[in-house]
């Protein structure tokens, strides 16, 4: 969730002096980020460990009681630490993107002034993402000992459920892109945790929130699965919701207009 690499670019892009100021002074050094095979490297070992988690909280929840309610809260408490481990552990890489929705909208925001990811690059994280979707939907069902690829029959379709995915997903871009508009990136890890934590409870569709997602749990036929007929309707509504979120951060978080910066 781009813990640490847009940050310090964005700094260094505001700190920079004009001509007019000091006409001699040497432009900061904009931070050098990892080769960009460890970046993609990041993403795909992350991701397939976010899917990991939350298939394999799903099996084991399953297994363990029959209430849903606590079925409910044990994967999303399982999926709030697993994440915040994650993005605190591949941020200083690659941003712990782990997510189509946010690396695209990203490289949206970014692309007028050369920061963030690029077009390339954006086309390797997404890759890199959604390969790591499928190899952790594998490895869950491996450890428990379900077929390892099966095609999911849990129907996720209606239009109730479609409003909260777009929920939850306009609510993380906010979430993401606030806290790099007012400098508080650090807290990424426990405020998108958190979040995700809570939307499990306040979405209709416990808050996918994540294209990459969405596409590795079609091919688990466990709890945590999602049926191949409600992955376009689930995406669609994701790719919806990004640009919700993005269009409330530029409404919310106008440059200039901050009272606090963390």
């Amino acid at each position: 969730m781009e813990a640490t690499r847009h940050e310090r670019a964005g700094e260094s892009v505001t700190a920079a002096p004009t001509g007019a100021e000091t006409p001699h002074a040497p432009r900061p050094a904009l931070p050098v980020p990892p080769p960009l095979r460890a970046r993609a490297a990041a993403e795909l070992l992350g991701t397939a460990a976010l899917v990991a988690v939350a298939v394999g909280a799903g099996i084991q929840a399953g297994r363990l009681t029959d209430d849903a309610g606590l079925q409910l809260l044990a994967c999303s408490l399982a999926t709030a630490f697993g994440l915040g481990v994650l993005i605190t552990l591949f941020g200083p890489v690659s941003g712990a993107h782990l997510n189509p929705a946010v690396t695209l909208a990203e490289w949206w925001t970014g692309r007028s002034l050369g920061v963030g990811v690029t077009l390339r690059e954006t086309a390797v994280y997404v890759t890199a993402q959604v390969a790591g979707a499928f190899a952790g939907s594998v490895l869950a069902d491996a450890m428990f000992g379900e077929p390892l690829v099966r095609a999911s029959t849990h129907d996720r379709s209606g239009g109730p459920v479609l409003l909260g995915e777009a929920v939850a997903t306009a609510g993380l871009i906010l979430l993401v892109f606030g806290l790099a508009r007012t400098g508080r990136l650090r807290f990424a890890p426990v405020a998108v945790a958190s979040y995700i934590g809570a939307a499990y409870w306040f979405t209709s569709s416990t808050s996918f929130a994540n294209p990459a997602v969405t596409i590795g749990r079609a091919f688990t036929d466990t709890p945590a699965g999602i049926a191949p007929g409600s992955v376009a309707g689930f995406v669609g509504m994701q790719l919806a919701g990004t640009v919700v979120g993005l269009a409330l951060v530029a409404l919310v978080f106008t440059p200039g207009r901050n009272r606090t910066s963390g």
